[in-house]
């Protein structure tokens, strides 16, 4: 089967070469057919070198019956009808134009087919009748018809199937395309979801640890105290670090479907957030407004990561500058807003900017939108507005 398969594939490939075979097999015929019936005693009209000269002609023009199927069926058609109209028969010439009309039902159209079976069926007909009526063509005018419009329907329904399985590949393909370009972007959301999550729980206590280093190798030697203090700091970021990347980790190590074993931040834990900002210096108030009404998960974790990114900015960027965040509770919107009272800025420390981006992602995935910008006091403010649905 598989040899068959290769040969038949092969087969396709030269389909030119097939149809200048097939064409001369025909013109042999077509010369060789008339003796053929004298030999057998056919009461059959000698052939003139004129009609077998047509009937050349038509069988040689299906070597171009792929590329020029009306033009190969008009020749052929007019050339079998002067034979038949000038007396003569020629069964070769029947089968040129079944072979043609085939052709043009499988590489035109419909219309085009529809109107050249007609017409092919009455040129032959309308010679039969001019013809000698000794011609036994006459009688089997019936059975001539049948056969051309047989091939033509054999031609369409050809076409019809090529364009189906046609069709059905270019679905197929385009089915292929669409199951590669979502399995992208789904690793492409993956990605994006697992920086902005490792962002978020580490961004905050390296910064932490940051500061801290800093203070201890600064009193290590005038207070050290105070430096012993900010190393424990340190050390406390460090372990809520690895915890925290262990978590990640576990989760990414679950399966697709395994629920999550542990909790997800929300705004029960803000004030956990608070102190251990507070911890490090940066004086922090929290004022709420409005009913302490618990939204959806996905509202209460977008909420909670907007405090702790603008937090650690503020920390990183303008240490000890006094801080309000505030929430306002609506049954449509919870509203966050970071205020930083004027500090004492600080060198840029080394960073991407991707918090911001994250955040601004994590705010607009669920519909948010956030606003920034510097207060008349010198301060700055970012309030993201999140729709909400009560749970």
């Amino acid at each position: 089967m598989t040899v068959l398969r290769s040969w038949w594939a092969a087969a396709g490939r030269h389909t030119g070469a097939w149809d200048v075979a097939l064409a001369a097999f025909l013109v042999i015929v077509s010369l060789v057919e008339p003796g053929m019936g004298r030999a057998a005693g056919a009461a059959l009209s000698p052939l003139s070198t004129l009609q077998i000269a047509l009937l050349v002609a038509g069988s040689a023009a299906l070597a171009l019956r792929r590329t020029h199927p009306v033009a190969v069926l008009t020749l052929t058609v007019l050339a079998v009808g002067a034979v038949v109209a000038l007396g003569g028969l020629s069964r070769s010439g029947v089968a040129a134009i079944g072979i043609a009309g085939f052709s043009v039902g499988a590489w035109t159209n419909r219309r085009t087919t529809w109107i050249a079976a007609p017409g092919a069926a009455a040129v032959l007909v309308g010679a039969a009748l001019v013809g000698s009526r000794e011609v036994p063509f006459a009688a089997e005018s019936f059975a001539t018809v049948f056969w051309v419009g047989l091939t033509f329907a054999l031609g369409d329904a050809t076409r019809s199937r090529r364009a189906y399985v046609s069709a059905v590949e270019e679905r197929a393909r385009r089915a292929e395309e669409s199951r590669e370009e979502e399995a992208r972007r789904r690793v492409a959301e993956d990605r994006l979801s697992i920086a902005r999550d490792l962002h978020d729980v580490i961004a905050h206590n390296i910064a932490v640890i940051n500061v801290q280093a800093n203070v201890a190798n600064h009193l290590l030697r005038t207070d050290q105290d105070a430096a012993a203090d900010a190393l424990s700091h340190v050390r406390r970021s460090a372990q809520t670090v690895l915890s925290e990347l262990g978590t990640v980790l576990s989760v990414l190590r679950q399966p697709a479907d395994a629920a999550p074993t542990d909790p997800t931040p929300n705004l029960q834990r803000l004030p956990e957030l608070v102190d251990s900002f507070r911890a490090i210096g940066l004086p922090v108030t929290v004022t709420e407004t409005g009913p302490r009404t618990p939204y959806d998960p996905s509202v209460e974790l977008v909420a909670y990561r907007v405090v702790q990114e603008l937090l650690t900015n503020v920390h990183k960027h303008n240490p000890g500058a006094a801080t309000t965040v505030l929430l306002g509770r609506d049954s449509d919107a919870l509203r966050v807003d970071v205020v930083n009272a004027p500090g004492r800025p600080v060198a840029p420390l080394p960073g991407n900017g991707y918090g911001l981006v994250g955040m601004r992602e994590r705010v607009t995935a669920i519909g948010g939108t956030v606003e920034a910008g510097p207060t008349p006091a010198g301060g700055f403010r970012v309030r993201a507005v999140l729709p909400t649905a009560e749970s």
